[in-house]
């Protein structure tokens, strides 16, 4: 449990007096569901807020309080929430059903459609994340016939257990800055699984060059978030993508950019950001307009090795009509060039006001954003890998958070290793409005506890 200081405590307090129907319902939920929620990131002390309704940039919670949402779904909801376009376009295949146990008809104009947007030869659709990285990094092994898999420390790329592995580990269990040590994410993880999962510092090359040399005969491939986004909102050095290319081509194993968040925070993914390709990549939460639905990604030579019977991709799910049919509408009608470059403009705006107005009060606190996305870290210094977002001061971002939420602001996701992400919907008149709220506690943001770094709270 998180213990708050009094300027917290006076936020914090009241958030809660406005919120008493969610502590209701967390007392009832947590009778049949473990900490009363479905998944673990949306848990939160003392309890969980849990909404009745969203539309467009706004949420409402179950108190009726409302919200202009930054969260967006963890950045799946760039289209906004409930777009008509989209509703419309789920509505009507509804009519028509919304799962078949067989191949939709119009399923290839959606995979074409992300062969072009994302550069990629051919493409595989499952639902979520999870599944993607998984067999993203099943089909590198398959392809290359080896074992092991390297990733970077502070990357997530959801439940699956080859990398759920050194995703917030712990400075006395994390080992050497450079080389860091595999630390298993969860109980129920054995060592057999992770054993062959390689842990590297992300934005140190040197250091990923080295462990790369030392397993080169046995790794098949590399994944990570070019941008990670769950410590905060990492850019990548200068060169740092383009070394991890040159080293994927030099050793012969398989470059994963997880493409999950990324290919919605630029037109095209990362390549349209940074120009650099990977072998294979993963995409999801965005493209399907606020659905479930997810791909893998790639190279021919890769995607044409999953054959029947002898690599595995299934699911009961995948492809269904409904998701796909929001897709379609999304990318091709929402999701324009246009609509996403206008919400990078507005991205740009805030992320410049956030600035200004740290500067002008003299807050410690950093800034990054690139596309459609930014986030606030309340540290001395830059974050550029996990080590260094270990410094940040969990206390001083909560109580932003709660001073935030009592102004009618969802600044970002609901823990300080999420980021803000812009919506097609939002308006520069929002934006003024996060930056209005932001400015009236930047004053009061100086008393916030900066004793509890953020290592010892998650």
């Amino acid at each position: 449990m998180i213990k708050l200081s009094s300027p917290q405590d006076t936020e914090l307090k009241r958030l809660l007096e406005k919120t008493p129907k969610s502590r209701e319902i967390f007392e009832r939920a947590r009778i049949d569901v473990p900490f009363g929620v479905h998944s673990t990131y949306r848990y939160s002390d003392p309890y969980p807020f849990y909404f009745s309704r969203s539309a467009g940039t706004k949420m409402w919670d179950v108190d009726g309080n409302q919200y202009t949402d930054y969260n967006m779904g963890f950045g799946a909801l760039v289209a906004g929430h409930s777009h008509p376009i989209v509703a419309e376009a789920l509505i009507e295949q509804i009519k028509n059903g919304t799962d078949y146990g067989f191949e939709w008809g119009e399923t290839p104009k959606f995979a074409k459609m992300l062969c072009e947007r994302f550069g990629v030869d051919q493409v595989r659709l499952s639902s979520t994340g999870a599944e993607a990285t998984m067999y993203a990094t099943r089909f590198a092994r398959s392809f290359t016939g080896r074992p092991k898999i390297v990733k970077f420390e502070g990357c997530y790329h959801g439940g699956n257990e080859t990398t759920l592995v050194s995703v917030k580990p712990a400075r006395f269990k994390a080992g050497h800055p450079r080389f860091p040590n595999q630390v298993p994410s969860s109980l129920g993880i054995p060592e057999g699984v992770y054993k062959n999962t390689l842990v590297a510092p992300f934005n140190d090359l040197e250091a990923v060059e080295e462990i790369v040399r030392k397993n080169r005969s046995e790794i098949a491939g590399m994944i990570l978030e070019p941008i990670p986004m769950n410590m905060g909102y990492v850019i990548p050095r200068p060169g740092f993508l383009e070394g991890l290319r040159k080293l994927a081509d030099e050793y012969n194993f398989v470059l994963i950019f997880d493409e999950i968040k990324t290919c919605g925070k630029f037109y095209g993914g990362i390549y349209d950001y940074g120009k650099v390709r990977a072998d294979l990549i993963t995409l999801g939460k965005a493209i399907g307009g606020g659905v479930p639905i997810s791909a893998v990604a790639g190279k021919k030579e890769i995607m044409e090795t999953i054959v029947p019977g002898v690599v595995s991709h299934a699911g009961t799910f995948n492809a269904n009509p409904l998701c796909v049919a929001a897709g379609i509408a999304t990318l091709s009608k929402v999701l324009t060039r246009d609509a996403m470059n206008g919400a990078t403009s507005l991205c740009e705006t805030l992320a410049k006001g956030y600035q200004d107005i740290i500067d002008d009060e003299g807050l410690v606190a950093q800034i990054s954003h690139a596309g459609l996305s930014g986030a606030v870290a309340f540290s001395s210094k830059p974050v550029t890998d996990w080590r260094s977002f270990q410094d940040c001061h969990i206390g001083k971002w909560f109580a932003y958070l709660f001073a935030m939420m009592n102004r009618g602001i969802l600044p970002a996701g609901p823990s300080p290793d999420e980021q803000w992400t812009i919506s097609v919907l939002h308006t520069k008149e929002e934006i003024e409005e996060h930056l209005e709220a932001f400015k009236d506690i930047a004053k009061y943001a100086k008393k916030f506890d900066t004793s509890m770094p953020i290592v010892e709270a998650i």
